[in-house]
Order: C-alpha cells, then structure tokens, then sequence
C-alpha cells in the first residue's frame, strides 16, 4: 500500500510535532509514522509495576537491542549486546516520559568554542545560529507547548523576548524555602525550576493531578507538556494530519539529489511506502543515524545523505550525574516533620551560578543542578532498604524496621547535574551487520565515551550541591558523577554546520545532499548545552517547520 502527502515525517516526539502542528495548521497534508503504539491519558495509569518491574514502555530487548562498544582502561574495545537505549516508543516519543524539567540554553552554548577555545581530545565546534534566532522559539514553546515558572535574578539568566512564564510554578513543597535559605546563606542563587507542566487547566489540556510520578511516567491528565498532548493532538484535529502507529520505518528511498519514499513495516510485519513532496527524520538521535545507515543506495554507498562521512558521529549525551542526603526525622521539630511528609508538591529548585566559572586560571563551561525528591515510585524506594552498606542481605523485624524509617521518619533530597558531554572521535553510532532485530534490520553499534572534561566539571558541580544539602541538614550525603550515558538524553550524529565537509546538515536543518529530507530531532546539536535537550528540540523543530512552510508556500 502506498500513502502520499505532503509531508511524511520519521517520529513523533518534540523533534516531529512541531512541524507537524505547524504545517497541518497550514494546510498542508502530514503522515507522522511512529514505531511504537499509540497511548492516551486513560492508558497512562500511575502502574509502578508495570514501569519498574516490566517495562511496559520498553520494547523487549530479545526483539529489539542495541550493540554497545565500550573502551576498557588498556584502550581495547569491548563490545556487547542488551543495553536499552529506547525511551518512549510510543506517539508523543520520550516527551511522554520525561520529568519536564525545562532550561533554555544560554548564549554561549551556542558559540563554545569562541567563548571557551579548543578543548584537547574534543570536536568542540559553534553553532550556526545564536541565542538571539532561537530566542522567539523557546518563547513559542512556552506559550504554545506550556511551560511554567517564575523568573528571577540569578547570575546567568539569559534574555527573554517576555518578563516571564506564561504559566506559575506548580505547587512547590515546604522544602523549597528550605533549599533557599541553604542557598542564601553561602551565597548562591536558588532559582525556581522551569517546568513542561501547566499547573491548571488551559490549552485545552487537564491541570497537573500532583502525584508526583512524572519521570518514566506517562501523564493521565494532559498537564505535562508532551508532543502528543501538546501538539499531535492539535494537528490531527485539523483533519490535515495522520498518525500511523506500529510502523517501523526501514528505508528512506531516494535518487542523487532528493529522497523519493519512505519504508515501514506495520506490526504484522507487512510493509507499506509513503510518498511526499518532503521528508523530516525524527526518530531520535540514535535511530536517525541508523536509518540513514540502512538506507545506503548506489547514490549513497555509505549512508543516505552521508557524503560527508559524519552521519553517526559525534553522538553526545549529558553529562553530569546525581546525588542525594537524607532528612532524619530526629533531628527536626514536629513540625518540619509534617511538612516534610507532605506528599505530591514539587521541589522545583535549581541552580546554575556555576554555569561559567574559572578554575587555576582557565575558564571551564559548567552547568545545571536540579534539586527533587526522591522519585515517588515506592518500589525502587522500598529495594534500597533490602541490603546494608556491607550489602548484606536484610529481613523480618530489621527490614521493617528500615521500611518505616525510608517512608515514615525521613526524606531524601536528591540533586542532578547537567554539563556538557564532549563531542569527541570516540563516541559515535554506526550499523552493526551481523546482528540484526526483529525485522531483520542491522542494529545500531554505539561506541561508548566520555570526556575527562565531562567528569570534572560533574564533580565542581556536585561539590556545590553537596554543601547546600549539608546547610539543610542532611545525612548520609552521597554523590556519583559517571562517565555513563544517560539513555534517555541523546543527541548528535547529524550536526547542522554551514561546511557540507563537516556536517550533514544545513543551518535549516536540511540534508545538505538531500533537497527534501530535513532531520529535526535532536541529531542536529553539535554541542548540547549544560541543560537538558528537549525545550531546545522542541524550539529548533519550531523554527525548521517555519523554513519548511514558508519554503511550500514559495513553491521552492
């Protein structure tokens, strides 16, 4: 069977719904194609087995996996298989799961290597836009997607085309003042936590039901700011836009100068094309390259629009890592005790003095803490409490014991870094040919590294978290800044440059050897900024799919 349309975009999360809500806003008729199914607020319950003991979201592993290569202390490869690098496939993609905390990038993300230099060992490269073009953008998702919060001075605040959010803070906890007062009182600047979720009903979406499980969560009322709630819904009500789930794209077709159709099995395993006047890859930074891999022709032999040889490279996580210290009740009065077991209110507390430091004289990029809770879900919470420090294994009366102490006479403050991951030559995607998935498709092999950089910016920074939950009183601090990868902040493997040489993409996020193929995930960001990614993709796809109509409107 053979679809045609306009548009045909590859993924439906923050990189895909953009373009689709703008051009069927317009007009302009849209296939979204999304592997995983599609879900509602009525399928999204607060189930804490289904996500921490089966992975409901998660396809299996057996079907569907990735090769991982990772450097051991000798420089050797090692290589192996099992490693989920899947988050959020589903119709909406990880925006469904994610926790919602929402950080512009500032200005000198875009320009590290001016701002910054040459870092050893590093493919540190500017961006070809600045702040000021993405400006409107992040002003645009605020508004449209919906972000809430509340402006205030710190040392790094960027500038904003708006005074503030559009939408408060949602309800913040008693620890929040806590956390300010700490801050005060050795100088920092806590600042409340931009967050994707509206803490009322507007925008035709339910306001935030405070249950807390927002992180690996889906969302039953529609509050957090997710592509599907946001937007898809929205685009499909025009009448203009077709979500087509369980399709599994496994080829993009294409001539020397332009790409002619797109592959997808369906969940029966029969295939089916789609033809468009153009085509956005947005399948998440990961799977994008690896699609373009598999999509090697005679005009491509190494790789759909690949003449460059960079498609795949530079893949960049965020760095950075967590920590956490714990409020003994027996150290508090009666009354910060009753606060503290008051239940569903957000700590919604950052910093970000650290942004830019300078450190033995040299000026070093830094980045974002977020303060929280522990996550709500009383499993993962209830399993720490089964082994002692020596990793002994505990039960009966000593288990209930620690059980009581976990839930009822104490709380735990975490933090979590954010800095930049360092695009370097050692971390890339390409296709693995001997291992294929289900589909019988080659995977994607992932070669695994981080930047010493990355660790010890992590560490400056956690040291500063570290203090401010030592002025709350907390015990039992600990930290772990890591080399490892979190798999649900990816980007890179297309970068957008204006040399065809070194990038893949346009400053439009074009293929530059593709007249209509666009890529609007996250694959585009040659460096990701010290916050997490997905109020910057959100934007950028905002911006392309502006390019995108004004260029259909020009009939270019």
């Amino acid at each position: 069977m053979t679809t045609k349309a306009d548009i045909c975009i590859i993924g439906s999360g923050a990189g895909g719904a953009p373009v689709a809500y703008t051009l069927a806003k317009a007009g302009y008729k849209v296939v979204v194609l999304e592997k995983g199914s599609l879900y509602d607020e009525r399928d999204f319950k607060k189930d804490e087995i289904a996500v921490s003991r089966r992975s409901l979201f998660t396809p299996d592993l057996k079907d569907e996996f990735h090769m991982v290569e990772t450097l051991d202390e000798e420089g050797k490869i090692t290589k192996e298989g099992g490693w989920n690098f899947w988050n959020g496939s589903m119709v909406g993609g990880s925006s469904n799961l994610m926790s919602g905390y929402f950080h512009r990038m500032k200005p000198n993300d875009f320009k590290l290597y001016s701002a910054f230099g040459d870092v050893e060992g590093a493919n540190v490269v500017d961006w070809p836009i600045d702040y000021e073009t993405m400006e409107p953008y992040y002003t645009k998702v605020e508004e449209v997607v919906g972000v809430s919060g509340k402006m205030v001075e710190h040392p790094f605040r960027e500038k904003r085309s708006t005074a503030d959010f559009p939408y408060p803070p949602t309800w913040e906890h008693p620890i929040a003042k806590w956390i300010d007062d700490s801050c005060s009182k050795l100088g920092y600047f806590a600042m409340p936590t931009p967050r994707a979720i509206i803490p009322y009903d507007a925008l035709d979406r339910r306001g935030c039901s405070y249950s807390n499980l927002c992180g690996s969560y889906g969302c039953a009322t529609g509050a957090k700011s997710h592509a599907k709630s946001a937007l898809l819904d929205k685009a499909v009500c025009t009448n203009n836009c077709t979500i087509i789930a369980d399709a599994f794209v496994y080829k993009i077709e294409s001539e020397k100068t332009e790409a002619t159709a797109i592959h997808y099995y369906d969940k029966d395993g029969s295939s089916h094309t789609v033809q468009a006047k153009i085509y956005i890859l947005a399948a998440q930074a990961i799977e994008s390259s690896r699609l373009l891999l598999n999509s090697k022709n005679s005009h491509f032999p190494n790789g759909l629009a690949n003449s460059s040889g960079e498609v795949g490279k530079n893949l960049i996580f965020s760095a950075g890592g967590s920590g956490s210290g714990r409020l003994d009740f027996k150290n508090l009065t009666q009354e910060q005790q009753d606060s503290l077991l008051l239940h569903g209110a957000f700590v919604n507390r950052s910093l970000q003095d650290w942004y830019e430091y300078n450190k033995d004289g040299k000026p070093y990029k830094g980045g974002t803490i977020d303060f929280l809770f522990e996550h709500a879900n009383a499993i993962p919470r209830a399993l720490d409490q089964v082994y002692d420090i020596n990793g002994d294994l505990q039960w009966g009366k000593t288990l209930s014991k620690n059980l009581h102490h976990a839930f009822e006479r104490s709380r735990v403050i975490t933090f979590e870094v954010f800095n930049d991951w360092m695009p370097t030559d050692n971390c890339f995607v390409t296709v693995d040919e001997e291992e294929k998935d289900k589909w019988e498709i080659p995977v994607g092999k992932i070669r695994l590294y981080g930047h010493p950089q990355d660790l010890k910016v992590g560490n400056h920074l956690a040291q500063k978290a570290v203090e401010v939950l030592k002025g709350l009183g907390c015990e039992d601090i600990s930290s772990n800044i890591s080399a490892a990868p979190p798999p649900n902040l990816v980007a890179g493997g297309c970068r957008f440059g204006t040399d065809p040489k070194h990038s893949v993409l346009d400053v439009n996020c074009k293929t530059h050897d593709l007249k209509n193929l666009y890529v609007t995930d996250a694959s585009f960001m040659p460096t990701g900024g010290s916050v997490p990614y997905t109020w910057t993709i959100y934007a950028n796809s905002f911006r392309v799919a502006d390019k995108i109509l004004e260029r259909l409107q020009n009939n270019v």
